[in-house]
């Protein structure tokens, strides 16, 4: 569910009209919904409720969407936040995020960003190997703390997703390997300065089924129950992110949260253990698109070429992972027409579509892509020297500009002596 829709003929994101924002801020900018994000932060919170000991901790996937106005939005709605680097925790802490809310995810934190996080507070540092928790120890003990530890397993479980964003299989860079975990648990109970409480488990992002989940969670819970038999008391479980969202037309329909809920529920059943879930995606995927206007359109060998003011570096997914964004007319006619959707970057990889149907366009159109909330303006880039894009966030009838439109001369540099 999200909240672009067409009112007389007109693309509107809740009560503003996109050809509003496109006037007031140029083209391209990300545009996202605030009502959106509000409810698909209810719908992750409904469908998890009941699971575990206590409450389960919902714990936005700040890479996802890193914007001050949009932590801000979730913070308000009771969510934690997974990070992945120290300016994530900062972001996080900056939006009131509480410390106790917070879990440090990632395979490459440095000594400076645990000192950083340690002395902050958080409620977990998601470990991903031997060697990060010696590190992890040594930064401990040198503050006089305990760092809240738990092990990232790598189940060695296909996520059936694109390579590119499959995390849990063996080849993986993530995580220790299942075989190995006992063991691991065994050497960081002997380190000074960490509390050993959890374990944690991620095996990719865009998953539309739930086997891959179940397959991993019930290894884990295995493992769970051979670590208390060793000795190991743990109390909380990670179980990361990961459900897929609605791409659109022709693309997978992923399992809805209330099903991944009640699978969740099934399995965990006796893991006596308090929940933790990661999800990104899910909460801003949909509540976010990118708004862009037609340059031009130049005829082709077999279709059309549509060269929009968006480019490449605005928003990466279908050049990284030649991922489907549905496109559509801000002022649709009625008319139909395929095309190849392009952007201005002189890379070959600078496109968005082939050979797509939909709404006809021509010169001074604008044009949105769908479900851009997640993975867009946090992966831009100024390539080509171009402006870094702007985001706006629409609330209700109102609207505001919630990052600036970053320009050329700002990405210069200092100028060589």
């Amino acid at each position: 569910m999200d909240h672009f829709a067409l009112r007389n003929g007109e693309l509107f994101a809740e009560g503003v009209p996109l050809a509003a924002i496109a006037e007031a801020v140029g083209t391209p900018t990300y545009v996202y919904s605030a009502a959106t994000m509000v409810r698909h932060a209810q719908v992750m919170r409904e469908a998890v409720a009941g699971c575990g000991v206590g409450e389960p901790l919902v714990a936005y996937a700040v890479k996802a969407n890193p914007n001050a106005a949009v932590l801000r939005l979730l913070c308000g709605e009771g969510m934690g936040a997974d990070v992945v680097s120290i300016g994530e925790y900062r972001r996080a802490r900056a939006a009131h995020i509480a410390p106790e809310k917070i879990v440090f995810s990632g395979v490459g934190k440095t000594a400076e960003e645990m000192a950083e996080a340690l002395a902050g507070g958080l409620l977990q540092f998601n470990v991903e190997s031997v060697e990060e928790a010696r590190m992890l120890s040594a930064v401990a003990a040198a503050q006089g703390r305990v760092a809240p530890l738990g092990f990232r397993i790598n189940p060695d479980v296909a996520a059936g997703t694109h390579a590119k964003i499959t995390t849990g299989t063996a080849d993986n860079k993530f995580g220790i390997p299942y075989a190995e975990a006992v063991a691991a648990y065994a050497e960081a109970a002997r380190l000074p300065g960490v509390r050993v409480q959890g374990i944690t488990v991620h095996i990719g992002s865009q998953l539309v089924s739930l086997d891959p989940l179940d397959a991993a969670f019930h290894r884990l819970g295995g493992l769970i129950r051979d670590l208390r038999g060793a000795g190991h008391e743990l109390t909380i479980a990670d179980l990361g992110g990961g459900l897929g969202v609605p791409y659109g037309e022709g693309q997978p329909e992923p399992a809805s949260p209330a099903a991944y809920g009640a699978m969740v529920r099934r399995v965990t059943a006796d893991w006596n253990a308090r929940l933790l879930f990661e999800p990104g995606r899910l909460i801003v995927g949909n509540a976010g698109v990118l708004l862009t206007r037609v340059v031009r359109v130049k005829p082709g060998a077999h279709h059309p070429w549509v060269i929009v003011d968006a480019a490449m570096n605005d928003l990466m997914r279908p050049a990284l992972y030649d991922a489907h964004h549905d496109l559509q007319a801000v002022r649709p006619t009625g008319k139909r027409a395929t095309v190849n959707v392009v952007g201005p970057v002189c890379e070959s990889g600078d496109t968005f579509a082939m050979a797509r149907a939909m709404d006809a366009v021509a010169p001074g159109d604008l044009l949105i892509f769908r479900t851009a909330g997640a993975y867009g303006a946090t992966m831009s880039s100024g390539y080509n020297s171009r402006a870094i894009t702007p985001e706006v966030l629409v609330d209700g009838g109102k609207w505001a500009l919630v990052r600036r439109r970053v320009d050329v001369d700002a990405l210069a540099g200092v100028e060589a002596p």
